[in-house]
């Protein structure tokens, strides 16, 4: 099978990732499916098993959770985060964003059009 010659890397400084983590991949999915068909990520990745360690109201808490991987633009980060919040299970989600240096240009080209509605 032929190869695909690789997509050079571009400058991609409006590439996000945002990270929450969700109790069930069922909840994962739900949160998924709505971000994905709202044009607010491209992709949301759910890796399930993460084990977390944390306080909650005075208590050690042990978790086995699903960390989702949040794609988008940073032009659609507002909006994503307001919608986070309405249908996270959780009293305080996590938000957490990370900014990209670079991407693959072709990778780069789809999640802008995935998150415009230009695909």
């Amino acid at each position: 099978m032929p190869s695909r010659l690789a997509s050079p890397l571009v400058p991609a400084g409006d590439l996000v990732a945002v990270l929450t983590t969700l109790p069930t991949a069922a909840a994962a999915q739900s949160l998924a499916d709505t971000l994905v068909r709202e044009r607010l990520a491209a992709c949301v990745n759910a890796l399930p098993g993460v084990a977390s360690t944390y306080e909650w109201q005075g208590q050690l808490t042990h978790d086995v959770e699903v960390l989702c991987l949040i794609k988008t633009q940073r032009d659609r980060l507002p909006a994503l985060v307001t919608r986070l919040h309405e249908l996270h299970t959780y009293e305080v989600p996590e938000v957490v964003v990370l900014g990209a240096e670079a991407a693959s240009q072709d990778y780069w080209q789809w999640l802008r059009a995935a998150t415009t509605g230009a695909l």
